[in-house]
């Protein structure tokens, strides 16, 4: 018993825990007199109708399963809190941040993003990294990534993406051509693709890589003065990442490598922490900006727009109860508070719509009742439909009201801004913007020989099962990133070739 892990003795410390046996109930509370056994006309005798308890255990039991997240549809969760450490009021009037020393109660969820519930998590792929942040003003959502970028800039393009992610249609096998030749037709996403086949597409666990709000947003203080804004959290246990060789071992041996390794972590009292930081940006410096500051394949340099201390984020609690508040934790980016607001990032924008939409598919109508997703306050005219646990009461449900409904919060209208719009309505196909000059930058500059080495061994692994007209395109790709890279990657296909034709 002594070798086995928090994990492996979670029922055991139930056990010790628990201060007597409790006797078995219907769902209506009534106790149960036999639990081993259904209701028959005789020793052999059919079961009757009338076996209540059974029927109940049954017809829950076929309901237990709610739909799997098209998306990040594998993850672990865990609880905190937020600390801010530094004063950046001058940036935002958001309560979260409106004092040092300040604690926010955090429940963060990790994913993997291509995969089902039941994949590895140990694959190459982006890490989904969620923050809800449980204020005096409502719920914040930071529903970012471990990458400060993404594949696209346009979220037209968004279904299409992921359905290369998933599964041929005919074959419902994963499929390279369907991966690529999305990822070749649409330049757009090469510096993306190079992080993800970099070292840090596969980070050893949770607990060892960054994370990244990615998006742009806006910044309001409380004079109604505001900045554009990009989040970033540095993982204070350093960066750890896995090499391709072990990745592939522990998808066989424990596929669920990242989820034991944070839940352990946390209950041995090794409670993982990040340092939570700010960009910002002026209106005036986005307007002179030489690309275009919210487009989700760019990042902000840090030379020119420095990282801004704010706090820390400490993860002390796991939960309970896994379905209860991490299959049904629901975060939407457009669950921002006073002080918060988007900006005009067109992925983001698309999101505000299609994270909400996708929980009251999933969860219901009224998901942000669920006790994990509840804010601390709600007073609104929304009522009925499935889980209304806070149907509040006997308040109106119209507006406006005689008879004390909710209004206008006067203490927050400064803190909405104005902001102008203009140009002509069309579709802005941005697919041949610069695709290129950053992606070249991070592989230049940012990685090392040996890492370079390793981008090229993974990229070749991935993209020689891959048509061969569309390996010659994303040739053509990644030569404009580097045009030695390109080369090495020609020529490590080639060396594929002749290795699969002498076999």
């Amino acid at each position: 018993m002594a070798s086995r892990d928090p994990a492996a003795n979670q029922l055991i410390k139930y056990k010790e825990t628990a201060k007597n046996t409790l006797s078995a109930t219907t769902a209506h509370g009534t106790p149960i007199t036999d639990k081993d056994a259904t209701l028959t006309a005789g020793l052999r005798g059919p079961i009757l109708l009338q076996d209540v308890p059974l029927i109940e255990e049954i017809a829950h039991f076929d309901r237990e399963r709610i739909p799997e997240r098209v998306v990040h549809a594998k993850g672990a969760g865990a609880f905190g809190y937020f600390e801010v450490t530094h004063d950046i009021t001058k940036y935002s009037a958001a309560k979260v941040f409106s004092q040092i020393g300040k604690k926010t109660p955090i429940a963060v969820r990790f994913s993997t993003v291509g995969g089902e519930s039941g994949s590895a998590d140990t694959v190459r792929d982006p890490r989904g990294f969620a923050v809800k942040f449980y204020t005096e003003d409502g719920v914040w959502d930071l529903v970012g990534n471990n990458t400060p970028i993404f594949f696209i800039r346009d979220p037209v393009l968004f279904p299409s993406f992921i359905h290369t992610q998933k599964r041929n249609p005919q074959t419902h096998l994963k499929d390279p051509d369907m991966f690529w030749d999305f990822i070749t037709l649409r330049p757009e996403s090469t510096h993306q693709v190079m992080f993800l086949f970099s070292d840090r597409g596969i980070p050893d666990g949770y607990r060892h890589m960054n994370g990244y709000g990615s998006h742009t947003f806006k910044l309001v203080n409380a004079e109604g003065q505001w900045v554009y804004c990009k989040f970033h959290y540095k993982t204070n246990q350093g960066i750890k990442n896995l090499d391709v060789k072990k990745a592939g071992e522990l998808s066989g041996s424990d596929p669920d490598y990242s989820i034991r390794d944070l839940y352990n972590a946390i209950a041995r009292g090794d409670y993982p922490s990040w340092t939570f930081y700010i960009q910002v940006m002026t209106n005036e410096q986005a307007i002179k900006c030489p690309f275009n500051p919210f487009d989700l394949t760019k990042v902000w340099s840090h030379s020119e727009y420095p990282l801004i201390p704010v706090g820390k984020l400490v993860l002390n609690k796991n939960p309970q109860n896994y379905f209860a508040e991490v299959e049904q934790v629901a975060f939407s980016p457009a669950h921002m508070v006073p002080g918060i607001e988007p900006s005009p990032d067109k992925m983001l924008i698309g999101r505000l719509f299609s994270y909400g939409d996708t929980h009251r598919h999933r969860l219901g109508a009224n998901y942000l009742q669920l006790p994990v997703n509840c804010p601390f306050r709600t007073a609104n005219y929304q009522r009925d439909g499935q889980q209304a646990i806070h149907n509040q009461g006997g308040a109106p449900n119209y507006h406006p009201n005689s008879f004390g409904g909710p209004t206008n919060s006067a203490e927050t209208k400064i803190l909405s801004t104005v902001f102008s719009v203009g140009g002509d309505a069309k579709r802005y196909d941005t697919g041949d913007e610069d695709n290129f000059s950053q992606a070249s930058t991070f592989y230049r500059k940012t990685l090392t020989k040996e890492q370079q080495d390793r981008l090229v061994s993974n990229i070749v692994g991935n993209l020689k099962d891959a048509a061969d007209f569309i390996q010659l395109r994303a040739v053509k790709n990644f030569s404009q990133v580097d045009a030695s890279l390109g080369e090495r990657i020609a020529e490590g296909l080639k060396i594929q070739k002749k290795n699969q034709a002498s076999l």
